[in-house]
């Protein structure tokens, strides 16, 4: 099926709840081809321009269009927006897997390792999710724990994301020169109206982490009426304090959440590290 609206995507789901809306395909076929999945049907979303845009919206909120590709991401008008989604959209994959790969296939799709996902989280993003005759707002960390996820016949239309108008900043580690799967992820964003530091860790766990402790820590030692500069010695707790809260011990694979039964083994060393290392980079960063 190739609805060409909105409206007929959402009655093409109504009379098919079991099948697969597909966009770019980058992480579908995957599956596909790995034998992990078998969709009785797809309904193809490329028709659907007004999914692939961008738009303001009054109360300060950027409403982005599932259909949304990391390529478009990048462009620098979109960068001026939201930067910490550009940089992540950035070092999604490999031109061919950016062109196409979209924002909602990648929420939808929660891979740990998902460039934008510990963004959108830090971010606080929600997502619109549209059925024949509704739609409901979800916030996009409730949809990836899955306190709130999608359910059979709808489908994720939107995603709002705050505009902070303040420094952002994501970082990823990969294990290897150029665009490859992350084994940590930080995304950190500045809120000044709240004195508050939002941070999420990705690639870690099956879900993006917040250190909430980390994050109220850290913003009480910020000089927020000032310089905004702050001790190294405290940037660098800060990314200690994030490691350990998102990286505890027994973590027995870099990048992975397989349990070991004798204390942290040292690929679970080097990922606290690689994690510690990357939310002081992005504090310092967002701070400058």
């Amino acid at each position: 099926m190739l609805p060409a609206s909105l409206d007929e995507a959402v009655d093409a789901l109504a009379a098919a709840p079991a099948a697969v809306p597909v966009a770019g395909a980058t992480d579908l076929m995957e599956a596909v081809n790995a034998g992990r999945l078998r969709p009785a049907a797809l309904i193809g979303l490329g028709r659907i321009t007004e999914l692939r845009g961008w738009r303001y919206e009054d109360g300060g909120t950027a409403v982005l269009g599932a259909g949304l590709t990391h390529a478009r991401m990048d462009r620098p008008d979109f960068a001026a927006l939201i930067p910490a989604l550009a940089d992540a959209a950035r070092t999604a994959g490999p031109p061919q897997v950016r062109n196409v790969g979209t924002l909602g296939g990648n929420i939808v799709t929660a891979a740990p390792a998902g460039d934008t996902l510990p963004v959108l989280a830090a971010l606080e993003a929600s997502v619109t999710l549209a059925r024949a005759g509704a739609t409901r707002e979800v916030p996009v960390s409730h949809l990836l724990t899955g306190l709130d996820p999608v359910r059979p016949g709808e489908l994720l239309t939107w995603v709002r994301v705050p505009l902070l108008h303040a420094p952002q900043v994501f970082l990823k580690a990969t294990g290897r020169s150029g665009p490859a799967r992350a084994i940590a992820s930080v995304a950190l964003v500045l809120d000044p109206a709240r004195r508050a530091v939002r941070c999420a860790v990705g690639a870690v766990a099956p879900v993006p982490l917040r250190p909430l402790e980390a994050e109220a820590w850290v913003a009480g030692c910020i000089d927020w009426d000032g310089s905004r500069e702050i001790d190294p010695a405290a940037a660098a707790a800060f990314g200690e304090y994030v490691a350990a809260a998102c990286v505890p011990d027994g973590y027995g694979a870099e990048g992975a959440w397989e349990a070991v039964t004798e204390g942290p083994s040292a690929a679970a060393l080097r990922l606290r590290r690689t994690v510690s290392v990357l939310a002081r980079r992005a504090l310092g960063r967002a701070l400058k």
